[in-house]
């Protein structure tokens, strides 16, 4: 890939452009989200507590409305057309993110407290229902002022992706504790799961009025930018001392480190592993020998081949497409 030899500045510039982009597009759709479900009534003041923290502290997703926006445009629509979308999409979004957290006892993220840590499971499971309800009904309202055959493409993809989600969050179940996961089966997990990306961009197509190549292109890149997205935050929770420690005691390895034991005598990542309370140094110990056993490399590699497929899936869309591209170009910089 061509842009590992870039200077850092230059990174740093297409990171900033993309930030901006995000502000410009993804700012409003989440701010009528966030006005949406905290005018609901909810008596529970827990729940409400939850919400308001979730949506206005915790959950700053400017990133799917600035896809759907961005891939709307790409087929020849009017982007602002993707909102009345975008806002229930975006509720959805976070209450699966809160029962992923419960799901993998995940308490915080990137030095934050999740719903889950904060408030406990019973109400991050309230929280979350609250906004899958208010992202349903918002979401049946944006489909009514569509043609019928339009609205259930739109009904049929999301509900598509519900059910390869679930199914991803189960079979990753039964990676927990294991340390003999090969990078093949690991990585069939991450392609169910980047259906969520995946979903957003295939209905933006579908509401930019794309044709039918061009629906399946936008397809195509919205499941390899997910798992550039998922092999990505891999790479990251292998810098963050305290997600490592998490993953490897609550979930299971992330790909650098499932690579290196593939690469490896099991024995020895067993011993540091089986030592739940990893220390400083045994961390660093880890770290030193993925990097040995080209874990990180080989992470590399396989998001260098999923970014060149994703450029290649973009064959078929002939208008502004420079967006989707920056957003494959900052994936991937952020971690050079």
């Amino acid at each position: 890939m061509k842009n590992k030899s870039q200077p850092n500045n230059e990174n740093e510039k297409i990171i900033e452009k993309v930030q901006k982009l995000m502000e410009e597009r993804g700012r409003k759709p989440l701010e009528m989200a966030r006005k949406a479900i905290l005018e609901e009534k909810i008596e529970s003041r827990e729940v409400r507590e939850a919400l308001h923290y979730f949506m206005t502290e915790y959950w700053q997703d400017l990133a799917r409305p600035t896809l759907m926006s961005i891939c709307c445009e790409a087929v020849g629509g009017d982007p602002n057309a993707t909102i009345p979308f975008a806002i229930p999409l975006s509720l959805i979004s976070g209450a699966l993110d809160i029962q992923d957290d419960i799901i993998d006892q995940s308490k915080t993220k990137h030095g934050q407290p999740t719903v889950y840590g904060k408030y406990g499971k019973e109400i991050a499971i309230l929280a979350a229902d609250a906004l899958l309800f208010k992202g349903f009904a918002l979401l049946h309202e944006a489909c009514m002022n569509l043609p019928k055959e339009k609205a259930e493409r739109i009904m049929k993809t999301i509900k598509d992706m519900f059910y390869e989600l679930g199914n991803a969050e189960a079979l990753e179940l039964n990676l927990r504790g294991r340390i003999d996961i090969t990078p093949e089966e690991y990585l069939r997990i991450v392609r169910r799961k980047a259906a969520d990306v995946e979903a957003h961009t295939a209905i933006a197509a579908i509401i930019g009025n794309a044709t039918e190549k061009e629906i399946e292109s936008m397809r195509l890149y919205g499941r390899l930018l997910g798992m550039l997205i998922i092999i990505r935050d891999d790479l990251l929770d292998m810098l963050d001392a305290k997600e490592i420690r998490h993953r490897i005691n609550k979930e299971h390895p992330p790909l650098p480190l499932i690579y290196s034991i593939n690469k490896a005598n099991i024995c020895f990542f067993k011993k540091i592993l089986e030592k739940r309370q990893l220390s400083k140094n045994k961390l660093e110990n880890l770290r030193e020998e993925i990097t040995r056993k080209r874990g990180f490399e080989c992470t590399m590699n396989l998001m260098d081949e999923l970014y060149e497929s994703a450029l290649s899936s973009l064959e078929h869309i002939k208008r502004n497409k420079v967006f989707l591209i920056r957003l494959l170009e900052t994936i991937i910089r952020s971690v050079v």
